[in-house]
């Protein structure tokens, strides 16, 4: 069995990520914070906007951290941590805390987990959509 190497994500890719969701939030009128984590959960890449809520570089890198571990849009798990939820004590059973707010997203290349995009600052709806529209930029 062969396996391919897949390239990590680079700062510039971290980089790329951080532009391109800042660019969609100061078109949509919104200040964020966006943090860029690599597959291993470090910090690639943080920018918090000057008139963005302090809390927002928190919720970010939460929301990073969080689809980096489960692999999935932090948007899709929301209902997930609901009592009755599969992942109900999820946020409170780790040393890392975890957070499910729509805004964070993996980031894949060649179908490898390679890192995530944490967004917050925004309606939930919003920061997903500019972690998406990142995404997006980064294929």
């Amino acid at each position: 069995m062969s396996t391919t190497a897949v390239a990590p994500l680079t700062t510039e890719d971290a980089e790329l990520l951080v532009a391109t969701a800042r660019r969609a939030a100061d078109e949509a009128g919104v200040t964020v914070s966006v943090t860029v984590l690599d597959a291993g959960g470090h910090l690639l890449a943080f920018r918090r906007d000057d008139r963005a809520v302090l809390i927002s570089g928190e919720t970010s890198t939460r929301k990073a951290y969080t689809a980096l571990q489960l692999d999935a849009a932090t948007a899709d798990l929301v209902d997930a941590v609901q009592p009755g939820g599969p992942f109900h004590t999820l946020p409170t059973a780790l040393d890392r805390p975890l957070l499910f707010i729509a805004g964070g997203l993996p980031v894949h290349r060649d179908g490898r987990l390679i890192g995530a995009i944490g967004v917050g600052g925004g309606a939930p709806d919003q920061d997903h959509g500019f972690a998406a529209a990142a995404v997006r930029a980064l294929v």
